[in-house]
Order: C-alpha cells, then sequence, then structure tokens
C-alpha cells in the first residue's frame, strides 16, 4: 500500500513540473514576441505600407515603385553630384597659393624629440632595437633609419616649435590608418578628467585616447546645462581636428593640409570599438571591468543576442548605470586621437587661460567684469611680448566657431619655454549647439583686437562662395570611417560653421573701425605673401 501511494506521489510531482516547465516557457515566449514586435516595428509599417489598398490595379503598384525608384536615383545623383562638389572646392582651396606659401627648414634645435646617434662600432654590433615581446605586441625591428619606424613613433619626431605636424606630412596618413583599423592589444581607463576615457594600445606600441559615443549628433546640448556638465562628444574630437588640418584624397591615403592653417592638434578619427573584445576582455584595469553589465534590452528572438554589452568606468561626471556606454549590441563609436609623447621625454606645461570660466554659477571672472582687460594681460608674462597672445586668439576663434565655451587651461611643450604653439586639446565639448552662438567666447578678440595676418586671410576665404567652410568641412569628414555610418556633424552644425565665421569677420571689421593703423590690429606674420 505505502508502494503504491508513493509511485502515485512521484507521478504527481513529475506532472507538476511538466506543467510548471510548459507555463514557463510560453510566457517566455509570449514576451520575446512582444519585443521582437516592437524591435521590428519599422519594418512591419513598412511592409503595411506596401500591401494597403489591396483593390488597387496592379499598374498603379508598378508606377509607384517606378516613380519610386528614379526619384531615389536622382536623389542619390544629386548627392553624388554635391559631394563632388565639395571635394572640388577643397582642391580649389588647397591650390590657392595662401595655402602654398614656402616655409624654411625647420632647425635642428626646433624639433621636439631627436634620436641619439650612436658610436660607430656600437651601432655596428646592434642594428635593431630589442622589445621585451610582451604577448599582443609585435617584436621591435626598428634601427635609426626613419623607414623602419612605426607611424606613430614618426609622429613623435615630427613634432616642432611651431606645430604639431608639417604641412602635407606624408606619415600622418599612415598614422590615421593605424588609428582606424590596427589591432587594439591592451585599453584601460585613463585617470583624471571629468569624463571616461580609455588609452589604447597597439601591437606596434603606439597608443590613443579613446572616447566613446554618449548622445546621437542631432542632440543639442540643453540650453539650461552649464558648460562645465555638459557631455564630451567623440564626433566633436573627430571635427575639431578637421577643422585644424584636413586630409585630401580619400581612404585616408591623401596629403595632408590645415583648413585653417593652425595643425596644433594630434590626429584623431573615428572608429566602430567592440566593447567585449577590444575592451573586456583584454583589459587590465580590474576596477574597468567591474563597471561591465548587459542591458535588459531584447530586440532579437535570439537568446545569445538579448542585450546590450555596457560599461561605466569611475570619474567625476556621468560615470554610472544610468549615463553607461553600450553597444549596439556589442559596437559603440568613438574617436580615437593619437597619444602626444610621454611627459617624460617631452615635459609639457600646463597654463590657466586668462579668459577661464569662472566655472561658478553666482561668480563672474574678471574678464566678464572689465571691458579693458585686455590691457592688464597684456603687461604680464608670456603675453607681453612674442606671439603668446595671437597664439591664443587663433585659439579663441576655433573655439568660437566650434561653440566650445570649456577652454580653462592649455598647454606647450616646456623645451620651448614661451616661444612655441598652444596645443589645442581636449575638445570634446565642442559642437554642443549650432542654433545659438556664445559671443563670449570671442572676448580675447573682441577686447584685444589683435589678430594673426595669415589667420585673417584664411577666414575671409573661407568665406567665399568657392571655399565655404561648411562645404570644404563636410568634404573633409566625410572621409573619415565614421562618414559610413552618419555624418560627423549635421547639416545646422555645419551651416553654424559659416555664420560664426561672419561674426569673425565682422569682430575684426569693428576692431579697424576703432584703430587708426591696421598693424594695431593685424599681426603681421607673412609679410612676403602677397595677395592676388
Amino acid at each position: 500500500m505505502r508502494v503504491c501511494t508513493r509511485r502515485r506521489s512521484q507521478t504527481l510531482r513529475v506532472w507538476l513540473v511538466v506543467v510548471f516547465l510548459s507555463v514557463h516557457l510560453l510566457v517566455v515566449s509570449l514576451v520575446l514576441s512582444i519585443y521582437h514586435t516592437s524591435c521590428e516595428l519599422q519594418s512591419y509599417n513598412d511592409a503595411q505600407t506596401s500591401t494597403t489598398a489591396p483593390t488597387e490595379k496592379a499598374s498603379t503598384t508598378e508606377k509607384g515603385e517606378t516613380t519610386k525608384a528614379v526619384v531615389g536615383i536622382a536623389t542619390k545623383e544629386a548627392e553624388l553630384n554635391d559631394a563632388a562638389g565639395d571635394l572640388a572646392k577643397l582642391e580649389a582651396l588647397f591650390s590657392h597659393p595662401l595655402y602654398n606659401i614656402p616655409t624654411p627648414p625647420v632647425p635642428d634645435g626646433d624639433w621636439l624629440l631627436k634620436l641619439k646617434a650612436k658610436g660607430k662600432e656600437k651601432e655596428r654590433n646592434s642594428q635593431q632595437w630589442v622589445s621585451a615581446n610582451e604577448e599582443g605586441y609585435d617584436p621591435i625591428q626598428w634601427n635609426t633609419s626613419t623607414n623602419t619606424h612605426p607611424p606613430w613613433l614618426r609622429f613623435h619626431l615630427g613634432i616642432s616649435r611651431w606645430q604639431m605636424y608639417q604641412q602635407k606630412d606624408p606619415n600622418l596618413s599612415a598614422l590615421a590608418q593605424q588609428l582606424a583599423s590596427h589591432r587594439i592589444v591592451s585599453a584601460v581607463q585613463k585617470s583624471g578628467g571629468t569624463q571616461l576615457k580609455l588609452v589604447m594600445s597597439f601591437p606596434n606600441y603606439g597608443q590613443a585616447l579613446f572616447k566613446p559615443m554618449k548622445q546621437e549628433r542631432d542632440e543639442e546640448t540643453n540650453v539650461n546645462l552649464y558648460y562645465f556638465s555638459d557631455f564630451e562628444r567623440h564626433n566633436a574630437e573627430i571635427a575639431a581636428f578637421h577643422l585644424d588640418r584636413y586630409q585630401l584624397s580619400p581612404g585616408a591615403l591623401g596629403q595632408l593640409t590645415s583648413i585653417l592653417g593652425f595643425r596644433r592638434m594630434p590626429p584623431a578619427v573615428g572608429r566602430l570599438i567592440n566593447v567585449i573584445k577590444e575592451v573586456k576582455d583584454i583589459t587590465t584595469d580590474h576596477k574597468l571591468v567591474t563597471t561591465f553589465f548587459t542591458s535588459p534590452v531584447i530586440c532579437s528572438l535570439s537568446l545569445s543576442s538579448v542585450g546590450n554589452a555596457c560599461f561605466y568606468g569611475q570619474c567625476s561626471y556621468y560615470c554610472s548605470t544610468e549615463h553607461a556606454i553600450c553597444g549596439r549590441p556589442r559596437e559603440v563609436e568613438g574617436s580615437l586621437a593619437a597619444m602626444l609623447p610621454d611627459e617624460s621625454l617631452a615635459p609639457r606645461r600646463s597654463w590657466r587661460s586668462p579668459w577661464r570660466r569662472s566655472y561658478s554659477r553666482s561668480k563672474l571672472a574678471d574678464w566678464e567684469k572689465y571691458s579693458n582687460y585686455c590691457d592688464s594681460v597684456k603687461k604680464i608674462p608670456p603675453y607681453d611680448r612674442g606671439t603668446r597672445l595671437v597664439d591664443l586668439i587663433d585659439m579663441t576663434i576655433l573655439d568660437f566657431l566650434m561653440s566650445n565655451m570649456d577652454r580653462h587651461h592649455y598647454e606647450t611643450f616646456e623645451k620651448f619655454g614661451n616661444d612655441t604653439f598652444l596645443i589645442h586639446l581636449d575638445n570634446g565639448r565642442a559642437f554642443g549647439r549650432y542654433s545659438k552662438d556664445e559671443p563670449s567666447i570671442l572676448a580675447p578678440l573682441v577686447q584685444c583686437c589683435r589678430i594673426r595676418r595669415s589667420t585673417l586671410l584664411r577666414v575671409r576665404l573661407l568665406s567665399l562662395a568657392p571655399y565655404r567652410l561648411s562645404d570644404v568641412m563636410r568634404a573633409s569628414l566625410s572621409q573619415d570611417p565614421l562618414a559610413e555610418v552618419a555624418p560627423l556633424l549635421t547639416e545646422p552644425h555645419l551651416s553654424a560653421l559659416d555664420r560664426r565665421l561672419e561674426t569673425v569677420l565682422q569682430t575684426v571689421h569693428e576692431c579697424l573701425q576703432q584703430h587708426q593703423h591696421h598693424s594695431d590690429v593685424i599681426y603681421d606674420d607673412i609679410i612676403d605673401y602677397r595677395e592676388d
């Protein structure tokens, strides 16, 4: 009797388990179908649109499809013609005499870094440098010949007193190619700063600073948001570099020339990064690993593709699950900027900008209170002599065009003292708004009424229809790898560049009217140049 009771109990348990599993599978199937329907809603709507009005004749449908095809072809041809026209403007711009002014050779003492000369006997016995051959890295086989150096080392050796790289430097194409496509062997979070950044390493020991995508390209900065708490934008880093220079021919293989003529930014390109294979799986940063998670979004019936891979790191702003960096489902956009030489080799000095904002919600900076503030700046080193003041105003014009309000400091290489260029680093808070210009960014130009002649000539040239800034920027940005995903700058941002350029010219015009001699306003740095 007990045996029979035990068998009935076991049979009942088995049936209960079967019923429970059946109900559970049914619920899971319903949930997945709901999410799948949501993710595929657009495709469903498109299909519904194509199958509406079933009573219409087949000929009407065929005519509609033919019309759509013709319109699509015409639109595509118009886009190609516009792109060809923009590229033609770029070629015309850089054929202009202003962009072909001969420059003297760089003196030996004006190079940032130099290879140490080896003795003949020592060089004969040791023709190659030897690496530790760490896992994932290539064996080093460089000698004193520049041809054996990787692109990042040639970039470092090409930095001089007055610019980050030489005009039409052929090496930068190879460097851009490395940033865009070389295998990543290491990724760790960069210390310092307010927002998340990663340092990524390549097999040839080159490194790049990665800034991930945090918002869509067409999203404007909230009007009530303070500049010091704004998002950093990956596309702003890329666009800033293109404004500072230009890559002429397609495929990251052409010669390089600068749109504004500054050449003061490290090269930056866009890239899609797999946050699992190219960050989580290879990082040695244990703190970074702990911030990875899978989002709850479900956009596929396949359980293996449920959720996006996300991480948020550790930093002062926006490092939380609410502001996580998420792939779609694994890849995320970002900018990769070439790292500068290590500070142990090339120390840099950080300078507080005289026109630094107060970074207070209630206090104004001195330059915001006194219209004659520039008079006091001109009396203090290093602004009392040399080109430092006009260098800073160059940076001001660049920031105004990009609407970058966050230029609190700038850096220079210590080796060159006060007579050197300003490094235009950290442009992630640029291009936040296109519907409004920020006139306060131009305060140094307005208050000092001083500008380089070469800068003024290029600004004038870029305001003319054959060389319009928005058109050449559109063409330049189309060469970046991320342009295949979407344009790096939306059309409203490109239009804002033209509008702001006119404001710069109007400001200079007002300065010229205020001063009796043009030489009081224009610093003539290209005396030998003659305008057509």
